[in-house]
């Protein structure tokens, strides 16, 4: 049976169990930098790629989107687990400061992500979109890396479903304030990038300045040498681990056959006269389903100290939007499953991330760990486009791409039952 590893009293702070609650401001500041990194991954993939690409390549618009983010995804794969093992490592120090592990991942990914952006506005063709949306999102992912790591890192295990809550919220209100942002006040696709850059900016740099960032000894540092060796998380050891890595890529997986080509389902199925303004009434709508739930959820689940109960509910919320949307699409049933899907993901965010953290094998690779079930995240990004644009073309259209949604969601939530440490 998993559980989460044992941190004695003498380990150093960086490596040791949290057991003093986090405050209002810390989380504050760790839902702004989120709120940057999440505005930096949605907005291109739902607005700005689409728009870019379509302006580009028009008559293979949908294959392009598809290769472009597939690729993107991708890196976004190999670049999580990385930083967070890299991250797991840091030991920083300029002469007599010794600098935390994780602060210089998110202000770095930030910077550096930030100038990705910048030149993703000036891509005239595939190649180059394909190239800065690879670095953007390799840069993110090391942002993101540190920022995930966070919570295991300094919340205590009994307030780590309201924090995953918080933290949950910015994958929809960035999402939400990127759209308005790119079609209300930049309206021009390149100006729509330079503001995303800034916002990240903004946004992720005053948690890296102004809050705690325990130092790692050397004396405690993972080898190198074992990095990629360490990589591998073996579901025989640690099957709880492997559970919820599988429950997570599923779950994630129905995600992006339902979101990647919600732009284009509004133009071609649904017809609406303004695709982009309803794109954005959904995306409100499917906010304030989140929002209205996943800090009561999560609050919740600690209280009652279960986990799976709340995911197995809120996969079958998410599935019946998506078989609304196959069975009616039209407007009006549009904004209804909006809401249902957002009600779904916002239960589902916080709790499976909570519980995702008391099955971490060790304490020295959270980041680690947490980058491989970022992986879940991920690849669905990569699998979802190579699956879902052949549905969408060639076997049924999106009345088949939502009805496939609803049965990977379904089975994801459901094999949460597998996991035997969590209640």
């Amino acid at each position: 049976m998993t559980t989460v590893d044992p941190t004695p009293a003498s380990l150093p702070a960086a490596l040791a169990e949290p057991t003093v609650p986090v405050r209002r401001n810390w989380i504050a500041l760790l839902f702004a930098a989120n709120l940057g990194v999440w505005m930096a991954f949605f907005t291109p993939i739902q607005v700005l790629l689409p728009q870019q690409i379509g302006q580009i390549a028009p008559a293979d618009k949908e294959t392009m989107l598809a290769v472009v983010t597939g690729l993107g995804a991708l890196a976004a794969v190999l670049a999580n687990p990385l930083a967070g093992a890299l991250s797991d490592r840091t030991c920083l120090r300029v002469g007599r400061w010794a600098f935390g592990r994780r602060h210089v991942w998110t202000l770095g990914g930030a910077l550096v992500g930030a100038l990705a952006l910048v030149l993703l506005a000036q891509a005239r063709t595939v190649a180059a979109v394909a190239v800065g949306w690879v670095a953007a999102q390799v840069c993110f992912n090391a942002m993101l890396a540190s920022l995930t790591a966070a919570v295991p890192d300094r919340v205590p295990v009994a307030q780590r479903g309201g924090v995953s809550g918080w933290v949950g919220i910015p994958q929809a209100l960035g999402l939400v304030l990127g759209v308005v942002l790119v079609t209300a006040v930049f309206t021009d696709n390149s100006a729509g990038y330079l503001a995303i850059a800034a916002a990240v900016v903004l946004l992720a740099v005053p948690f890296a300045l102004r809050t705690t960032d325990d130092p790692l000894p050397r004396t405690h540092r993972p080898a190198l040498r074992g990095l990629l060796a360490g990589m591998w998380v073996s579901p025989r050891h640690h099957p709880d681990f492997a559970w919820a890595w599988i429950t997570r890529f599923l779950v994630q997986l129905g995600n992006a056959f339902g979101t990647l080509y919600l732009l284009y389902f509004l133009t071609d199925e649904v017809r609406v006269a303004d695709p982009e303004g309803g794109l954005l009434v959904l995306i409100l709508l499917y906010t304030a389903g989140l929002m209205a739930t996943t800090v009561i959820a999560g609050r919740l689940s600690d209280r009652s100290g279960k986990r799976k109960i709340f995911v197995i509910v809120a996969g079958m919320v998410m599935a019946v939007a998506a078989l609304l949307l196959a069975a009616t699409p039209t407007w009006p049933m549009a904004i209804v499953a909006a809401l249902l899907l957002g009600a779904g993901y916002g239960v589902y965010l916080s709790v499976d991330a909570a519980l995702i953290t008391q099955v971490l094998p060790k304490a020295t690779d959270r980041a680690k760990d947490l980058g491989v079930i970022n992986i879940a995240n991920s690849a669905p990004q990569v699998l979802g486009p190579a699956v879902s644009a052949p549905i969408v073309v060639y076997l049924g259209g999106y009345p088949a791409l939502y009805a496939t949604t609803a049965a990977v969601t379904v089975l994801g939530s459901v094999l949460v039952l597998k996991i035997r440490s969590v209640p």
